[in-house]
């Protein structure tokens, strides 16, 4: 069932949301060369709880795997996403992280990701991320009122296929509100007026993941690799769809 948000639950979604855009701005200024994953995690938690949330991710389940142990997932270079932060994961020059983050406040959820540079990257490396981003913009551009899912989907298939990227396998976005998966699923790829209508209200959390060198991913546990080792990037925005263009609920300033 897709859960249509009224003014009050839209209220809560814009609270949780926010704190996710102070947390992945926060973590800007802090990642660089020689910052474990396990220091990002940290300082995440602690804001989130400042902030009068709870980590959503922390202690998450799906049947046959232990709870996620994190407040944050942490996917470095070929982790797509879902990586658990580490002490022993230490950031370096030239590294790319994604940085997943979900947040819990008077009954709902947030979510939103980001990936960072770490010092100064390649040019093949930039490329990548501003391919990714630019894929999440044309998806949210589609998040209209009377459009398809569908639309959604080939906005950002069709933008990373152009530029000769790949979608990762089998990862999508979702809906989002008082759980923090809800339907629809949003696949990265699909076909143009196909899928459920969008209508005012909806609450979505689009999120392409895309590798360089294959669609293929590879599974350990919680954690999603590229299966030939390729760079990969994530970005992610919750959005609300309104009578007008749609409204970026984790918009980072």
């Amino acid at each position: 069932m897709i859960y249509i948000k009224n003014a009050e639950e839209i209220e809560k979604m814009r609270e949780s949301n926010r704190i996710i855009a102070v947390v992945l701005n926060e973590l800007k200024e802090i990642v660089q060369p020689g910052v474990s994953t396990y220091q990002l995690n940290k300082k995440a938690e602690e804001i989130i709880r400042d902030e009068g949330a709870t980590p959503a991710f922390k202690g998450y389940s799906i049947p046959g795997l232990q709870p996620f142990p994190a407040a944050l997932c942490t996917s470095v270079n070929s982790y797509i996403v879902h990586g658990i932060p580490s002490k022993k994961a230490v950031l370096k020059e030239g590294d790319i992280i994604g940085i997943d983050v979900g947040t819990y406040k008077n009954g709902y959820h947030g979510d939103g990701a980001w990936t960072y540079a770490v010092g100064e990257i390649s040019d093949k490396t930039r490329k990548l991320l501003d391919v990714t981003y630019q894929a999440l913009l044309k998806g949210i551009e589609n998040a209209l009122a009377g459009n398809r899912l569908g639309d959604i989907s080939f906005a950002i298939g069709s933008h990373v296929s152009r530029n000769g990227y790949y979608v990762a396998d089998n990862l999508t976005g979702h809906g989002i509100g008082r759980q923090l998966h809800e339907e629809p699923m949003i696949p990265n790829f699909g076909k143009k007026g196909r899928g459920v209508r969008l209508a005012e209200g909806m609450t979505l959390a689009i999120e392409p993941m895309v590798n360089i060198g294959t669609n293929r991913v590879l599974e350990k546990g919680w954690e999603y690799m590229v299966a030939d080792g390729t760079l990969s990037a994530h970005f992610e925005h919750t959005i609300l769809i309104t009578d007008n263009k749609p409204e970026i609920l984790t918009k980072i300033r």
